[in-house]
């Protein structure tokens, strides 16, 4: 027997919601989904009126679900955002280039502007190179601190006031778990965190409207509104550590479906007991970006690929900031240690 939608009570049920279970028609599915979301960015006070907002698009569903749902609210609330989509091309052969045709297609229908960075003329690397140097094991450390960097710069060049990411709830839950078995306090404190600003030069406050939306709803969301997306994973990520986090989450969440949430709720709630000593963000001494260090984290590994010494930004080298900085050769006991390894 059919199963009727348990809010109109009139059409039929085509899904069970994974976050609430109750069983909604489509229709009824994306108000709530929509509706959450404007929750979460009123009562966060995400944005103000006339702001420039610039929506970080890889082509996946997570961005392109953003994207669609922020230009409803938009113009559903009279947010008054002027919104469009930054993308950051990684030089990934065969992954990066085809979602990218997904971004163009997501502009036109969107008729949102599009502006895409690279790391090759920020960086002067690909991601195809970097990882021909530095192999498949601590790739994903390179990335994602080039990734981070390249939109900050982006947003800059496009004068925006904010940028939000498609960061989801499960996202935010695996970010939770990893920085709790790293140890990494710090970052452990931050992560929950549905709006960032830094105080460094120039630094463009973040926001993750997606914060409390499950993966899974995403999906739903993307699939029945027939959304143009790319869903094809990246061919470096298979050894990623956040996969194991992942992994153990999912398993999490078939015993317990309010997991996810409960998870992000234990990270957002927990205090660091008094005199615990943390990094003070300042500046890069040599580009400006945000960093704890002398050097920034990507100055670093910029340095180490430039050097041919790319295990110089993986793990912990801070003593080594001083001689990068001064231009002074390494001894050839560090250089040994920093060399890649064949693969």
């Amino acid at each position: 027997m059919p199963v009727q939608c348990s809010n109109c009570v009139q059409r039929r049920a085509v899904l069970k919601r994974p976050k609430t279970g109750h069983s909604l028609c489509k229709d009824c599915f994306f108000w709530a989904f929509e509706e959450e979301i404007h929750q979460t960015i009123v009562s966060a006070g995400l944005f103000n009126r006339g702001e420039t907002v610039a929506i970080g698009a890889s082509g996946g569903k997570d961005s392109t679900v953003l994207a669609h749902v922020m230009k409803v609210l938009n113009e559903r609330y009279g947010y008054g955002l002027s919104l469009l989509l930054l993308s950051v091309d990684e030089g990934i052969t065969g992954y990066r280039d085809d979602s990218l045709e997904t971004v163009k297609r997501n502009q036109q229908q969107y008729e949102l502007p599009l502006k895409i960075v690279s790391y090759e003329e920020l960086y002067g690397w690909t991601m195809d190179a970097i990882v021909k140097q530095v192999g498949l094991k601590n790739n994903c450390t390179f990335c994602g601190v080039f990734r981070r960097q390249a939109l900050d710069r982006g947003a800059m060049m496009l004068k925006v006031d904010k940028i939000c990411t498609g960061h989801n709830a499960d996202d935010v839950a695996e970010t939770v778990l990893m920085n709790v078995l790293r140890g990494d306090i710090a970052r452990l404190c931050r992560c929950t965190s549905i709006s960032t600003a830094s105080d460094g030069e120039g630094a463009i406050p973040r926001c993750k409207p997606l914060k409390y939306a499950y993966e899974k709803e995403i999906v739903l969301y993307a699939y029945f509104k027939k959304l143009d997306y790319f869903s094809t994973e990246c061919i470096y990520s298979p050894n990623a550590y956040r996969g194991h986090a992942r992994a153990f989450l999912k398993d999490l969440e078939s015993i317990r479906p309010s997991s996810i949430i409960d998870v992000i709720h234990s990270g957002e709630t927990l205090s660091i007991k008094e005199g615990v000593k943390m990094p003070v963000q300042g500046t890069c001494s040599r580009c400006g970006y945000i960093s704890s260090q002398a050097l920034c984290k990507s100055c670093v590994l910029l340095e180490g690929l430039n050097r041919g010494l790319p295990k110089l930004g993986i793990g912990k080298h801070h003593r080594l900031h001083g001689k990068i900085l001064a231009q002074e050769p390494l001894t050839e006991q560090e250089e040994k240690k920093l060399k890649p390894v064949d693969f």
